[in-house]
């Protein structure tokens, strides 16, 4: 008899993977820090993130957990373990990153359905950029912020944003994050489920759109947005708080990143270890349960 797996996360389940996204985009931020950026004119090329981690496990397991569990693998490896953190600004990225991915996954509703997932990594990409463009434009606007990038021309803002926002999306969007979440979830999809001791998702289990972007995500959406807006915009006063930049990061120079690594890589192993561990003992329990 094949043994069955549950087909819901229990609490541990999703906690691990909220540390497994936390730790694995925690440790890709560490390299994406070593990969130079290109200068084209005033158009900058840079990797910027690997989407692709947090996206392909929102889609696999649960949205939430993966979402936060990235955002906060982000903050944790790579700013505030690299003397980096800018305070309550930092909320801005927090939201925004995490809504972006969060929509992603739960657009999806079958995940070995490539244009579904194309049409969910591009629209959790849109938010979290387009967010981010808003209040960069709103921080000039409102006067937070001093930019001029044509003298005496402050529209010309939204004409630079808007060329990062299409870099963003067109460079680093579909290198580092279409492109390979395309490749991962339909290879990984039934495969890494069992690590966890639970059934991959049900690919005949259809959603309308309506009953996915419902009113209270529309209403959740817009309350955090509004709290990243006004986090960033008191990041660039008096009152921004929670500011680290620690001295001893001096002491060891651009090296202490490898240390930041092996941290990350290290609970990344255990995470593993832990899931595969736990998998196998429910499955033996499972067995014994049914008398097998």
């Amino acid at each position: 008899m094949t043994k069955k797996l549950k087909p819901e996360l229990t609490q541990s389940q999703k906690m691990m993977i909220f540390i497994l996204s936390m730790s694995l985009y925690g440790l890709s931020n560490m390299f994406t820090e070593l990969i130079p950026s290109v200068q084209l004119g005033f158009i900058e090329l840079s990797v910027e993130y690997f989407a692709f981690i947090p996206l392909t496990l929102c889609i696999l397991f649960h949205p939430l957990y993966a979402a936060v569990g990235a955002a906060l693998g982000e903050i944790i490896f790579g700013e505030l373990m690299l003397g980096q953190f800018g305070g309550i600004g930092e909320i801005e990225k927090f939201i925004t990153f995490s809504l972006g991915m969060y929509i992603a996954g739960i657009l999806v509703r079958n995940p070995l359905n490539r244009m579904q997932v194309s049409v969910a990594v591009m629209s959790g990409l849109l938010v979290h950029h387009l967010l981010g463009m808003m209040v960069d434009i709103g921080k000039v606007w409102v006067g937070v912020e001093e930019f001029e990038a044509v003298q005496g021309l402050a529209e010309s803002i939204i004409l630079i944003e808007g060329i990062a926002l299409l870099n963003d999306l067109l460079f680093s969007g579909i290198l580092f994050a279409l492109l390979p979440t395309l490749y991962l979830v339909p290879r990984l999809y039934g495969k890494i489920e069992p690590l966890l001791g639970m059934k991959p998702r049900s690919t005949k289990v259809q959603h309308s759109l309506g009953e996915i972007i419902t009113p209270k995500l529309i209403v959740v959406a817009v309350i955090l947005s509004a709290i990243a807006v006004i986090a960033e915009f008191m990041s660039e006063t008096d009152l921004n708080i929670g500011e680290w930049e620690p001295d001893f990061l001096a002491l060891f120079g651009d090296s202490f990143i490898w240390v930041v690594i092996g941290i990350a890589a290290f609970i990344v192993l255990l995470t593993i270890w832990s899931m595969v561990k736990s998998a196998k003992t429910k499955q033996r329990k499972w067995g014994v349960d049914n008398g097998e």
